[in-house]
């Protein structure tokens, strides 16, 4: 009888034991945020995959590494480029400012480098907080697929399909282009060039390589909409005049 008291008194008792080891991590996990320095940890680890997941999918800062689009955008600003600007059916017009992607068009693939120290470059780049990748580029459209672009006419300017061009944005004192050139865009590529047309190596640079300069526009990352730093620059960034005539 005893040995069965005994073998019983341990049968209830057992399972409140077992409790007790779910209980104390739980409550050793809430003292550990009690410290001001984890939970700030845990602040900034949260934050900055958020603004990883907005700068992947919505908006991401870019910073703006030379002259090559002066005066429109300078050294040291950072732009918020429009992710969403081109998704749902939208297309790149002439006169937008847009960022991309110029591996196979302005660069060749990339050697491959440490992957570990990539992913430190490619998240600080995505926040904004280093320079772009070297296949990254941010030029101003001025032809679209179709487009017949000439430069330059008895007037010196730039034609798209006929039309001459306004270009109010151009660097004081820069021609819209020593190298002249007429070419037609086919069909799904961009024509881009940089508002210092002194400073910008662009589609000019690379007529007679594989592609022609041209930038296909799956390979755009975004619109540059903002100017978000220095305080002194905040807005929105103009609207091009890169008009012509429609679209051949």
């Amino acid at each position: 009888m005893d040995t069965e008291a005994e073998l019983t008194q341990r049968g209830h008792s057992s399972p409140e034991q077992g409790e007790e080891w779910p209980r104390c991590v739980f409550s050793g996990l809430r003292a550990s945020f009690r410290s001001p320095w984890r939970r700030a940890g845990a602040l900034g680890v949260v934050c900055t995959v958020f603004l990883l997941l907005v700068s992947n999918f919505v908006v991401q800062p870019f910073l703006i590494p030379s002259r090559s689009m002066e005066p429109t955008l300078k050294v040291g600003d950072r732009i918020l480029v429009n992710k969403l600007a081109y998704r749902f059916g939208a297309t790149p017009q002439r006169g937008d400012v847009v960022v991309f992607d110029g591996t196979g068009s302005f660069v060749r693939e990339p050697a491959r480098g440490n992957p570990v120290g990539d992913a430190l470059h490619g998240a600080a780049s995505a926040l904004g907080l280093a320079e772009p990748s070297d296949t990254d580029f941010v030029k101003r459209v001025v032809g679209v697929g179709g487009d017949d672009v000439v430069c330059c006419d008895t007037g010196g300017r730039i034609r798209v399909n006929g039309v001459p061009v306004a270009e109010p944005y151009l660097y004081p004192g820069d021609t819209p282009s020593e190298v002249p050139f007429r070419i037609v865009v086919p069909l799904g590529t961009l024509w881009v060039m940089g508002d210092h047309r002194s400073q910008s190596r662009d589609s000019r640079d690379h007529l007679g390589e594989p592609g022609g300069g041209m930038v296909p526009v799956e390979k755009v990352i975004g619109r540059a909409d903002w100017i978000g730093w220095p305080a002194s620059r905040w807005g929105s960034l103009p609207a091009g005049a890169a008009a012509g005539g429609p679209r051949g």
